[in-house]
């Protein structure tokens, strides 16, 4: 286990849920459902199940496409996506 890539996807998966659309998602879910416990652990189990696809498919990937070019692709998809957020289409 290498507690400090451990420690960093964490990090960064903590910042970057928070208040996002997953969030609100839950939070209404549990205001409705007046059931925090089954909102939490099904949430919880979606995203374990969501990060480990991405692992895995992170892992395979890299063995195709070398990670410099990778950096590229996800760096394009997230600006494509951040354009598309702002013009109101995602």
């Amino acid at each position: 286990m290498n507690w400090k890539i451990f420690g960093a996807a964490f990090l960064t998966l903590f910042l970057a849920e928070l208040g996002d659309k997953t969030q609100l998602a839950v939070i209404t879910m549990s205001a409705e459902s007046k059931s925090w416990l089954s909102v939490f652990l099904g949430g919880s189990l979606a995203l374990i199940c969501v990060t480990l696809i991405g692992a895995l498919f992170g892992q395979a990937i890299i063995k195709v496409i070398p990670q410099n070019i990778l950096h590229y692709i996800a760096g394009g998809l997230f600006i494509v996506m951040g354009i598309l957020a702002i013009m109101g289409k995602l």
